[in-house]
């Protein structure tokens, strides 16, 4: 026995080493109850020694043993703040003094100080009777002396707040005498004067309890006292007080204790039965339950050491006479504990996530032990499982501290569970395990990557705004802020277009929306710079490339080029009666600005005033004779030329030819080709037509530009109809080619002009002629391409061979140009038919 106390003092001074850096002394302080929130108890900062900026630096916080936060401390003054209202009477009962346990917790270093909070009452509750009126069967002939206990009146205030005396009014039969039992004071109505029940048969006195409070509190019961007559002995318990122990693990139905009551009455009036006291409560009713026969008190429901520990009630023996008289005794029944609640493990405070780089000793987190059982049976201690880099370490009487014990890698392990034991000291032991989930935290050293490198997306023309175009997605293996993507596109240019004028990202998702519809024409292909970066600190960021296909759609119906209906709705041709078979009446040239199958055009005769007489080349449009003309047939033919392309949905235009059959009409380029070979007396005369006609011309284009002069100077408040100014007819694109070349297919002659540059595709424009046309001109059409022809011919090489003539001028500026107010017409050639001898060969262009 002496070897296991001396074992047991070296642990407790080894124990007392240990704490010794942590715990500090203890701070009281006293307090009322019912103190509003807000209220300062003390400055708790200043008490413990530290300085202001220490509240906030070493996170300087309350701790509850009962789990609520009653209070907390002002980071700004380091006052100790009053959070709720507190009742004592609730927190404590009838305990003197009411002690609130408290631990003041500082980091860097751990320090637990024990602060107690005195809670000390104020008369803040009114005595109560448990019923506020009373009944007394009295009979008369009982004799002056006797006394009749009365309910007491109970008051949870503490000292002299609590009940103090009883008063009872004034009358001529009874007094009032006032007994102490266990501190408990219990009023007695005492008989003064005998009753006569023929004189009076009923009493009402009112019974006033004070308690001592400033000012007084107080609460009444009024007391019916009932006259009777003939039974005249009440009941007698053989003890006014019966006293047990019972443990709180006692069956139920388990006897207790037996009271026992006599009277001297005999018959009826003496027959008792045991019941309890009016103001017993249903609590008491609920755990015990007394034979009314024999007074024997057994265990009716289940007992708990934790919840009440004491019970105190009061029985009635009544007999069965008339009147009916009762005897009074009280019971107090003490349980005794048994270890039969295991322990419990709380976390008073846990720092989670831990960085990975946290050094040995790190305090991760505040754990504490109860146990609601009593004496060894409710010491705690506590262990934590081995093979973790953590350890416990002891301060206070079941109070621990858990720190890391090792090197912590959230590569290998992102989250630990720790396993706490706690055991107690009863028999036999009782145990409880919690797990402790801690996580280690990362830092931010993984960009974002793309699921793919680059993405490739194809997309329809003339898709509606806002549609989404693609996804891209990005994983970062970091945690948190440091694993959250945010996606942006970088700017660039498609041409001389920022690509975010085209598309719009969810930085949140990384979809790709359009931010309006795409004109395969214009733009065929680009391609976007994707950006992801995570929100770490520094952030690091990761980029993907989009390339981004436009699909041509079938959005665009032929255009008719030639023949040009733009001296009116028909284009009128003529031929000769005698034509033969196969011969080449016109040729209807259209193009589609789709592409691919879209684009392919062919060529339908719809109607016709004879359609034996035409066909129509499905591919080239060339309109012949099937067979030779007759005398018979009509010398006016007209034909409806339906031109298809072969798009899904297709579309389709028409084009209505005149055709007119003349007799003796010959074809001007054998006559060109005839004249051409005639003496040289002719030149002379087509020397003369050229000087007149370049006279002309050159007349004119002067008289044209001082008109628009005038105009220009008229409209100088900023008139959009014409400018002279270089800088706004510059040619933009230096790396383009104009090619302008005429072709003879027998008697039909048609202008081709040909453009291209490095950066689009290159564009054709082709213009056709017939000597029987009615007007001899040619329009070169503007295409639905963002092909820009600002650059005005000014330099024109003409050879006239046999069936070319071909044009060309490379990079020229004009000095001039005009503009409209709606559209930039970037040039117009009229090519007109001076002589009949030169037969539509000589050929003039004029700039307008």
């Amino acid at each position: 026995m002496e070897i296991m106390i001396f074992f047991r003092r070296r642990i407790y001074c080894c124990y007392f080493l240990l704490v010794w850096n942590t715990i500090e002394a203890h701070v009281r302080y006293v307090i009322p109850e019912e103190l509003r929130g807000g209220s300062v108890v003390g400055n708790i900062a200043k008490d413990l020694g530290l300085d202001l900026s220490e509240v906030g630096d070493r996170k300087l916080r309350i701790a509850s043993e009962s789990g609520k936060q009653y209070f907390s401390v002002a980071a700004e003054s380091g006052e100790l703040i009053v959070n709720e209202r507190i009742d004592r009477e609730s927190l404590c009962g009838q305990t003197v003094p009411c002690l609130l346990p408290l631990e003041a917790v500082v980091e860097n270093p751990l320090q637990l100080h024990r602060v107690e909070i005195e809670i000390q009452d104020i008369n803040d509750n009114t005595p109560s009777f448990h019923y506020n009126q009373r009944i007394l069967n009295i009979p008369e002939s009982i004799n002056p002396g006797a006394k009749f206990p009365l309910e007491s009146a109970d008051d949870p205030d503490v000292g002299s707040n609590t009940l103090q005396s009883y008063t009872l009014g004034s009358n001529k039969y009874f007094v009032l005498n006032v007994k102490t039992q266990d501190g408990i004071k219990i009023p007695e109505l005492v008989l003064d004067k005998p009753l006569d029940r023929e004189k009076q048969a009923a009493h009402k006195l009112i019974l006033t309890a004070v308690d001592g409070g400033k000012p007084g509190r107080s609460g009444t019961c009024e007391v019916n006292v009932i006259v009777l007559d003939v039974n005249d002995n009440a009941p007698q318990f053989e003890k006014s007080f019966y006293e047990a122990n019972v443990a709180e693990n006692e069956l139920v139905g388990d006897e207790i204790i037996k009271v026992s009551a006599i009277d001297l009455d005999e018959g009826a009036n003496g027959e008792i039965e045991y019941v309890f006291a009016d103001k017993t409560s249903d609590v008491i009713k609920d755990i015990f339950n007394i034979n009314p026969t024999t007074g024997v008190i057994s265990v009716k429901g289940k007992l708990d050491f934790e919840q009440v520990h004491l019970y105190k009630f009061d029985l009635m023996a009544k007999d069965r006479g008339n009147p009916q008289m009762e005897g009074h005794c009280s019971v107090k029944i003490m349980i005794s504990d048994i270890n039969d609640n295991a322990p419990e493990i709380v976390i008073t405070s846990l720092s989670s996530p831990v960085p990975e780089n946290s050094p040995n000793n790190t305090v991760i987190a505040l754990i504490s032990t109860k146990d609601a059982d009593s004496g060894e049976n409710g010491k705690v201690n506590l262990s934590v499982a081995s093979g973790t880099p953590f350890k416990l370490n002891p301060s206070l009487s079941n109070r621990y501290t858990l720190v890391t014990n090792g090197p912590l890698d959230r590569e290998k392990y992102p989250e630990y569970e720790i396993k706490l034991n706690a055991i107690d000291s009863g028999l036999p032991a009782l145990h409880a395990e919690k797990i402790v989930k801690i996580s280690i935290s990362d830092v931010n050293d993984n960009p974002p990557v793309f699921s793919q490198k680059s993405y490739t997306v194809y997309t329809r023309e003339n898709t509606a705004h806002g549609s989404i175009l693609c996804s891209v997605l990005a994983h970062d293996p970091d945690l948190d802020q440091n694993a959250k993507i945010s996606y942006s596109i970088l700017d660039s240019k498609v041409q001389d277009v920022f690509v975010s004028s085209y598309t719009y990202i969810n930085s949140d998702n990384g979809s790709i929306y359009a931010m309006h519809s795409f004109d395969y024409e214009k733009m065929k292909v680009f391609q976007i710079q994707v950006q992801a970066k995570d929100h770490g600190s520094p952030s690091l960021s990761s980029n993907a490339t989009v390339h981004v296909f436009i699909v041509d759609q079938n959005d665009n119906a032929p255009a008719v080029i030639y023949p040009s209906a733009f001296m009116g709705s028909v284009s009128h041709q003529r031929m000769p009666r005698s034509a033969k078979a196969g011969h080449l009446v016109t040729k209807v040239t259209a193009v589609d600005a789709d592409s691919g199958h879209n684009a392919w055009i062919s060529y339908r005769l719809a109607e016709a005033t004879d359609a034996s007489l035409f066909t129509v080349t499905l591919h080239t449009g060339e309109v012949r004779t099937k067979r030779s003309v007759s005398e018979h047939d009509d010398s006016s033919q007209r034909l409806l030329i339906e031109i298809k392309d072969n798009g899904e949905p297709e579309q389709s235009t028409t084009v209505t030819v005149d055709i007119l059959i003349e007799d003796g009409f010959h074809e001007p380029i054998s006559d060109f080709r005839h004249k051409h070979t005639e003496p040289d007396k002719k030149s002379s005369k087509i020397t003369l037509y050229l000087i007149i006609s370049l006279a002309s011309v050159s007349l004119l284009c002067l008289l044209t530009f001082l008109v628009l002069l005038v105009k220009c100077a008229r409209s100088s408040r900023g008139s959009s109809s014409c400018c002279m100014r270089r800088s706004d007819c510059e040619y933009k694109n230096p790396n383009r080619n104009l090619q302008i070349q005429l072709n003879t297919d027998g008697p039909i002659k048609y202008v081709e002009v040909l453009g291209g540059d490095m950066m689009s595709q290159s564009q054709s424009f082709g213009s056709y002629l017939s000597p029987m046309s009615e007007f001899s001109d040619f329009t070169l059409v503007k295409p639905s391409s963002t092909t820009d022809f600002t650059n005005t011919l000014s330099v024109l090489d003409a050879s006239l061979p046999d069936s070319t003539w071909t044009f060309e001028s490379q990079q020229v500026r004009s000095d001039f140009c005009l503009f409209s107010c709606s559209e930039h017409y970037c040039f117009k050639f009229y090519i007109y038919e001076f002589l009949k001898p030169f037969n539509g060969t000589a050929l003039w262009f004029t700039l307008i």
